[in-house]
């Protein structure tokens, strides 16, 4: 798993709830559904910089709690009629620990 960091375990993120990564590329969300799925996203709604991992945790959607901007967390992309994109980061989780992709730590946020 040379390719892939540890950042902890899946019981450390409350379940509709998230927590913040710092890495070089910038602050990154790391989500957990009802369903005990993770995701990560950059930490940073597109419309006014909102922190998304400050959001409310719907399905695999997060909602930005500025502005009530939904982002899937899946893709990425805006739901309904707003507009925009935020950058998705690989996850893993083996026997209850979670990994992100080395690279994605330290790219550069598109």
């Amino acid at each position: 798993m040379d390719d892939w960091v540890e950042i902890g375990r899946i019981e450390q993120i409350p379940r509709r709830g998230a927590r913040c990564v710092k890495t070089a590329a910038g602050p990154i969300a790391v989500f957990r559904t009802m369903e005990d799925k993770v995701f990560a996203i950059e930490d940073r709604c597109p419309h006014k910089g909102g922190p998304l991992s400050q959001g409310i945790v719907h399905g695999a959607q997060v909602t930005c709690p500025l502005h009530n901007w939904v982002f899937s967390l899946e893709t990425g992309e805006a739901q309904g009629a707003d507009e925009g994109r935020v950058r998705t980061v690989p996850l893993q989780v083996v026997d209850g620990r979670i990994f992100m992709a080395a690279q994605a730590m330290l790219a550069a946020a598109e």
